[in-house]
């Protein structure tokens, strides 16, 4: 079971979406549909994405929890079970640990929520950290929820990426999800499911080169004389 290292709560101050990050970013505060504001995909089924699943490199552990319903509940693929954590073993915030072998690049975090099913056990506001372990994790956004009902989805760093098109990757050891406080202020928590995303793959087109030649010795010898 992974020691408590979360800090005092982060002021939930509303930023702009494109901002590079001094801050966490409450992405609660973006309206639906813009830029970095999460997108909660509706029904049990994980949502079809391009993006690479790697959560099943990593070792996951959390800060307390109930017989029955530990981490596996939250990789299991199953949307019955639940982490369902122990406010007598740990006070708020409750968190999720996320520790892989090396160094990985993540884009974004999927995490499912009910709020019919479970009410004041739902998060209301959740905190993201990553970091090359748990003694130097850093925050990187905060992500505030009205009732939700899905999978919600969302970029892990608010920082845009070269092409101005997205949000850039990260390359961590370690991520922490900890809940900040639950709907009418529960004190244990349920999530019913969390997938880790990689950054897409860049595929080649059939006229591409793996390993293209571009200094001028290498292009002696592109073709066959």
């Amino acid at each position: 079971m992974a020691s408590a290292s979360a800090g005092a709560p982060m002021p939930t101050v509303a930023v702009a979406a494109r901002r590079r990050l001094a801050q966490p970013v409450p992405v609660g505060a973006l309206p639906p549909g813009s830029e970095g504001a999460p997108v909660i995909y509706s029904g049990k089924t994980p949502p079809k994405l391009p993006y690479p699943d790697i959560g099943h490199l990593a070792k996951w552990s959390v800060s307390s929890f109930k017989f029955g319903f530990g981490p596996e509940c939250l990789t299991d693929d199953d949307p019955e079970t639940f982490w369902h954590s122990s406010s007598s073993d740990g006070p708020q915030p409750h968190f999720i640990t996320i520790e892989f072998p090396r160094k990985v690049s993540v884009q974004k975090l999927s995490i499912f929520l009910c709020y019919p099913l479970d009410d004041s056990y739902t998060p209301a506001n959740i905190g993201i950290r990553a970091g090359t372990g748990q003694v130097d994790t850093q925050d990187l956004r905060i992500v505030s929820l009205e009732r939700p009902d899905g999978w919600v989805t969302f970029d892990i760093c608010m920082e845009p990426n070269e092409d101005g098109d997205g949000f850039k990757h990260i390359d961590v050891y370690v991520i922490q999800i900890y809940i900040m406080n639950n709907h009418m202020n529960g004190k244990d928590t349920h999530v019913r499911g969390v997938k880790v995303l990689g950054p897409l793959e860049e595929k080649l087109k059939e006229y591409e080169e793996p390993f293209p030649f571009e200094t001028p010795p290498f292009k002696m010898y592109e073709c066959i004389r």
